[in-house]
């Protein structure tokens, strides 16, 4: 099947979904797109036991969609900047000591919590995994999916501190976490001796540094663009490219895309939208970007939901998937409790946070992407992929679905 043909079934299966989660489900956009291509996923397995042709014939369409590819290099882009094209950067900045504490402090202990739980919960139910591959796992599931997050919180009420620093949290540590992924995975390749600690540190300030020096450079060069003429259809031409020759520079360059996006999505929303645009300009932007997070986020949630199909899910996982869940979810609580009584006297949040920043850091498409992304012949490769994607499941779902109540539970008087 061709590029054309596929993006053009995706695209007539999202707008079929969101329109019966509009007309029928009225779930949150992402959660009831996720559900019902879930379900479309359930009914075509069920295929498999009375038409097997064309379960096999639909599974091996589905298995020429390079997950990874499509989301790191083409989506990816576009979604983030979106995202912070749309957050306020002035309320940010007041909230940026917690989520640069949540940010760096929270991935990385969440990372071996995680990598050491699941290797003692992994031997204890008779799936002994390497310990190095538990902490891969740790890595790529501890940051929480600045899409997911963006997608469903904007539906809720919360206190503005608390869901800038779910949302500000999600956005930027990504950086991070990519980081320590890359280097673990490394080590789990080419064995312990193929990168040092000064080489991490280094990888660290050329993806992270890097990515937030170019984003600012990118910002800045769209906001002088953007402040010299006065036509709407030229200035939103120049964001997206911007976004899109910006992201593939970053890649050349070897430094964070994603954190790029993030920072020049912040920098054009802030200085931008008030200095460089007029205010039918502003419109024609921001509805546009709107539309295209709208598509996107649309698109990711079938991708998710399709990728069903190819997990190879055997009977014998399910204890080892409910135990994930619950252990993401202990050390997701633990990584955000631990340095906000550290640095209770500096923060402006109420001791409710860590619960709601607990349950509302959700995981989504770049934990998929980061776990298809293992080599096919690394052992345990489908244990791995399972747990993640039984892990974002109950993440989008289960604290997507529930989430509205634990607010009205934590936030009566919001």
């Amino acid at each position: 099947m061709d590029l054309f043909t596929l993006t053009t079934l995706l695209l007539v299966i999202a707008a079929l979904f969101a329109y019966l989660n509009t007309r029928l489900l009225k779930l949150p956009d992402a959660i009831g797109v996720m559900v019902l291509s879930l379900l479309f996923s359930l009914i075509l397995i069920a295929l498999n036991a009375t038409i097997p042709s064309w379960f096999k014939l639909i599974r091996e369409s589905v298995a020429q969609i390079d997950f990874g590819w499509l989301l790191f290099d083409v989506m990816l882009s576009f979604l983030l900047f979106a995202g912070a094209f749309h957050t306020d950067a002035a309320q940010l900045r007041v909230e940026r000591r917690s989520v640069m504490l949540f940010a760096l402090v929270g991935i990385m202990l969440s990372t071996g919590l995680v990598g050491t739980g699941l290797y003692y919960i992994a031997g204890g139910l008779g799936f002994p995994l390497p310990y190095m591959l538990c902490l891969l796992f740790g890595a790529l599931i501890s940051p929480t999916d600045p899409i997911a997050v963006l997608g469903i919180l904007a539906k809720f009420k919360l206190p503005e501190s608390v869901k800038l620093n779910i949302v500000g949290e999600s956005l930027f540590n990504d950086g991070v976490g990519v980081v320590v992924f890359a280097s673990i995975y490394r080590i789990v390749v080419n064995g312990a001796d193929s990168i040092t600690g000064g080489e991490i540190a280094l990888l660290f300030l050329e993806e992270a540094g890097g990515g937030i020096l170019f984003g600012l450079a990118l910002g800045y060069a769209m906001y002088w663009l953007l402040r010299s003429i006065n036509h709407y259809q030229t200035e939103v031409i120049i964001t997206v490219a911007g976004v899109m020759g910006g992201y593939l520079l970053a890649q050349r360059l070897h430094i964070s895309g994603p954190l790029a996006m993030v920072v020049a999505g912040l920098f054009v929303g802030d200085h931008a939208r008030h200095e460089a645009m007029s205010r039918q300009t502003e419109e024609y932007v921001d509805k546009f970007w709107e539309l295209i997070d709208s598509i996107l986020n649309a698109l990711l949630f079938v991708l998710i939901g399709l990728e069903l199909l190819l997990i190879d899910f055997q009977s014998a996982y399910w204890v080892i998937c409910i135990a994930s869940v619950l252990l993401v979810l202990t050390a997701r609580f633990i990584a955000i409790w631990v340095p906000f009584r550290l640095a209770r006297r500096w923060l402006d949040l109420d001791d409710k946070a860590p619960i709601m920043l607990t349950w509302g850091g959700l995981r989504g498409g770049l934990s998929i992407a980061m776990a298809l992304s293992i080599p096919n012949e690394l052992p345990h490769k489908d244990l791995i992929v399972t747990i993640t994607y039984a892990v974002v499941l109950f993440s989008v779902i289960g604290q997507g679905l529930t989430m509205e109540r634990l607010i009205r539970r934590l936030y009566p008087n919001n």
